[in-house]
């Protein structure tokens, strides 16, 4: 669990440090008014040769500006992996 931005950053900071390439294998879309929930499998290649697949929930909402803005998101390898 990461509680704040700075607990964020440092959780991608050292998942970037890997080389992560990722795709969307599966994707799943359902809007309620200004919000969007975005669920799925993505797969990952890192540079030391591991490939792993994972479940994923992106949670987005427009601003007042009109812009879609992550406010939630959830990552767990699949069961197995």
């Amino acid at each position: 669990m990461r509680h704040n931005r700075e607990e964020i950053v440092d959780y991608f900071s050292h998942f970037l440090e890997n080389c992560p390439k990722g795709k969307v294998v599966e994707t799943n879309h359902r809007q309620v008014d200004n919000v969007i929930i975005d669920s799925g499998i993505y797969a990952f290649s890192f540079c030391d040769g591991r490939k792993v697949e994972a479940r994923y929930t992106f949670v987005y909402r427009k601003n007042e500006m009109g812009d879609w803005r992550i406010i939630e998101h959830h990552s767990s390898a699949m069961p197995g992996a």
